[in-house]
């Protein structure tokens, strides 16, 4: 443990000198391949169309670095077993002259909560889903192959998307294992979306999907060092992801740029009629959100920053100090900032002292659970309801339960209602009114405001609560002299050297485009991401899986491979 610890953070302390000098490209024989930590969704498609390498190469490439890291960083539940197979299809597609559009033939990873018809299981982390099947793909998934994307695998994640214990860890599943992050050794990856994060990190797939329901986005795309999409809820098909709350669901992109998150985006969004919260969607054509791009986005906008939602911790000085130049930068860009604007004492009150939204969260669970169990062709361990997923944990030893308690389920029985009661829509409105007229949208018809902007470390309650969009962009990383801070279990460092932070822009419900607009033109003036490399970054590139003797060059590279 001493040993490998100390390898480590030599490792790491190699890789922080010269962050910026990493190459983008790897050239064999005189050929560019893209670097795979850098590659954007268009560096890869211009490689297919022009037959410098396939999609075959590219599940090859991404399976390859997936097994080169997983025992270190456990963010891979599964990789798909007809991944190759499908990448054949969609080349012999390509070759004929058929494309499904910007992302055809291009490998992603999804969170492993997010339900697919195939050899993939869906578990939120959990054996007591082990084994269960579901009657159709989920509707992300399906508008994911519709778009010709290959479905890699399932990325861990916090067991149950953080909904289960008040004292595990996040990105611990008793599946898949604790995800650590790649900035900093046993770092925190944050979640639930954690695996996503770190996959998505250090190119093991093009982009990755992730769910939110209060931060679960946001967070794992802040310390992860990505650009993350929490998209309106409403606005992507939730249908077939194992849920907590209807009222706050929602799933959007995790990837290294803001256009490779906007494609993802446009390919994921849309109505479902297995989703009756995307019939609010208010047009009929969605929104071109790579069109939205534009580096003048931000000149003539009005920004605010809600100062009484920024409450401020111990070893946040760093973040602060980003979040100042990070006005500068936005004004500079051409907005008039409103700064120190505070929502109402009632929400402030709300915000750090109510209960409502855990009330809300707690009755959603208790009936939308069941609902989702309620539709599986298969259930092996017979789980149809909390009570039954609570009974199974607490006595299937894998589980890890008493030491990861089931707290939060504890709660959520004990309230006694569901979202059906009187009680849940007195809560419901309570997070309405203080997110709504009292915080985001009150400060933003107030002061004519087109977005506000936080350190995403503040920005995802009241969005939360209200159903409303956030982008998150990376902002800055805690210096080299940052004192480690450990969780209360001592396993993984929360606080420390290197580990990213991020800024985020919040808007009205499907302001979307605006908002990756907005992202965009921070992102391109700053390039935040490529300051900092990865402490741990896997060796496996294009050039070892194309032409010939691949195998033998994956060998010999891929040193430290491990089974998922």
């Amino acid at each position: 443990m001493f040993v490998t610890l100390f390898l480590t953070v030599v490792l790491f302390a190699l890789l922080t000198v010269g962050q910026s000098d990493c190459p983008t490209t790897v050239t064999v024989n005189g050929k560019p391949f893209p670097s795979l930590l850098y590659a954007s969704v268009e560096d890869i498609a211009t490689g297919l169309e022009s037959g410098q390498f396939t999609s075959v190469d590219l599940v090859n490439a991404y399976s390859a670095r997936i097994l080169e890291v997983n025992g270190t960083l456990s963010m891979v539940t599964e990789l798909n077993p007809d991944a190759l197979a499908i990448a054949a299809e969609l080349d012999a597609e390509r070759a004929n002259g058929t494309s499904r559009g910007p992302l055809h033939g291009l490998p992603i990873l999804i969170k492993n909560n997010i339900a697919t018809m195939d050899k993939m299981s869906n578990t939120a982390g959990s054996f007591a889903l082990l084994g269960a099947t579901v009657p159709r793909d989920s509707g992300v998934a399906a508008k994911l192959r519709a778009a010709g994307v290959i479905l890699l695998g399932k990325a861990n994640l916090s067991q149950w998307a953080n909904f289960r214990s008040f004292n595990s860890t996040s990105g611990w599943s008793a599946y898949g294992g604790q995800v650590t992050g790649a900035y900093y050794p046993l770092m925190d990856p944050s979640g639930s979306s954690s695996g996503s994060g770190v996959s998505s990190s250090i190119g093991l797939a093009v982009a990755a999907l992730g769910t939110e329901t209060d931060g679960s986005i946001l967070s794992p795309s802040s310390v992860n060092n990505l650009v993350g999409i929490k998209p309106t809820v409403g606005l992507v098909s939730r249908a077939l992801i194992i849920p907590i709350s209807e009222h706050q669901d929602t799933c959007g992109p995790m990837a290294r740029t803001v256009k490779d998150a906007a494609y993802v985006l446009s390919a994921i969004a849309g109505k479902d009629p297995n989703d009756n919260y995307t019939s609010a969607i208010p047009f009929d054509t969605i929104p071109n959100y790579v069109g939205a791009l534009n580096f003048s986005a931000l000149s003539g906008k009005r920004i605010g920053v809600p100062r009484n939602v920024i409450y401020t911790e111990s070893g946040d000085a760093p973040v602060l100090a980003s979040f100042t130049e990070a006005i500068s930068i936005i004004k500079a860009a051409g907005a008039t900032v409103i700064d120190n604007l505070n929502i109402t004492p009632d929400a402030e009150n709300e915000y750090l002292n109510g209960n409502a939204s855990t009330i809300v969260l707690d009755a959603d669970f208790i009936a939308d659970l069941p609902r989702y169990l309620s539709q599986l062709t298969s259930n092996p361990n017979n789980v149809n309801n909390l009570e039954d997923v609570r009974a199974f944990t607490q006595s299937f030893p894998a589980e890890d339960y008493p030491d990861r308690d089931t707290g939060v389920w504890d709660q959520s029985i004990d309230l006694g209602f569901d979202n059906t009661s009187p009680e849940f829509w007195a809560a419901y409105q309570r997070n309405l009114q203080i997110a709504g007229p009292e915080g985001i949208l009150g400060l933003m018809q107030n002061y004519s405001l087109d977005a506000l902007i936080l350190p995403t470390d503040f920005s995802p309650d009241l969005p939360a609560r209200l159903g409303t969009p956030v982008v998150t962009v990376p902002m800055g990383f805690y210096p080299e002299n940052t004192t480690v801070v450990y969780n209360s279990r001592h396993t993984l460092v929360e606080l420390g050297p290197n580990i990213p932070y991020g800024l985020s822009f919040l808007g009205r419900a499907f302001s979307e485009a605006d908002l990756i607009g907005y992202a965009y033109a921070y992102e391109q003036r700053t390039m935040v991401r490529n300051q900092r490399l990865p402490y741990i970054v896997p060796n496996v590139e294009l050039s070892d899986v194309v032409g010939e003797n691949s195998t033998m060059k994956i060998r010999r590279r891929n040193r430290v491979r491990s089974n998922i």
